[in-house]
């Protein structure tokens, strides 16, 4: 079984944490994290070093795959420390057992698939992507890397979701819609028409409601 390191100690890493072992798909020991003193155990994985430490702790063959464990509040940082240990780093990607992934699916590396998603044909799952419990996705569909999808969230068929998405729990995209880079869905909101510039968009159906810096 590979040993799993997870970046981020907070509620997201210890889910990963938590469904890597209880599902067994892999071994975690411990957390990278640069907010929490070095030897802090939360729910028996302690912390292991901060994210400085990660490339040494590699070369030292104390694990061997990593995964992201930063939240939807920092999409920015989620990409650029991804980014940063990619081309020297294998990343792992968790696929709960209970969720069903076509086989002329696409996933890349760095993924996360909570309990209960559904991924029909030739889907494509771009690197670094949070797919949150119950998340449906219709055939020919593409979510493109770091986007992170909320529990609930249905996609309909030949959809493109671009970079550094959100979209909130419950929501709900129609076929053949294009979603720009940045762009942030609110909970239930319903998307009937592309959405291309940057921003948070809500409602039925989702119209823009202001900027994201």
């Amino acid at each position: 079984m590979k040993k799993l390191a997870v970046i981020g100690a907070g509620d997201l890493g210890q889910l990963i944490s938590y469904h890597a072992v209880s599902d067994n798909k892999y071994e975690v020991i411990g957390y990278f994290d640069d907010t929490l003193e070095v030897g802090t155990v939360i729910k028996d994985v302690k912390v292991i070093g901060n994210l400085n430490d990660i490339t040494t702790f590699y070369k030292s063959m104390l694990f061997d795959c990593l995964i992201v464990g930063i939240g939807y509040n920092h999409m920015k940082f989620r990409q650029s420390v991804f980014d940063k240990y990619i081309k020297n780093i294998p990343f792992a990607t968790v696929i709960h057992s209970t969720s069903y992934v076509d086989p002329s699916c696409s996933i890349g590396a760095g993924v996360f698939i909570l309990p209960g998603c559904v991924l029909d044909k030739d889907v494509t799952i771009g690197s670094n992507v949070l797919l949150n419990t119950g998340c449906i996705i219709a055939h020919d569909t593409q979510v493109d890397d770091h986007s992170f999808l909320s529990p609930a969230v249905k996609i309909a068929g030949k959809t493109r979701i671009g970079k550094r998405c959100v979209l909130g729990i419950n929501s709900t995209i129609i076929d053949n819609i294009t979603l720009a880079d940045d762009i942030k869905i609110g909970g239930g909101a319903v998307v009937i028409n592309d959405l291309l510039i940057p921003g948070l968009y809500v409602g039925l159906p989702a119209i823009f409601k202001k900027t994201i810096v």
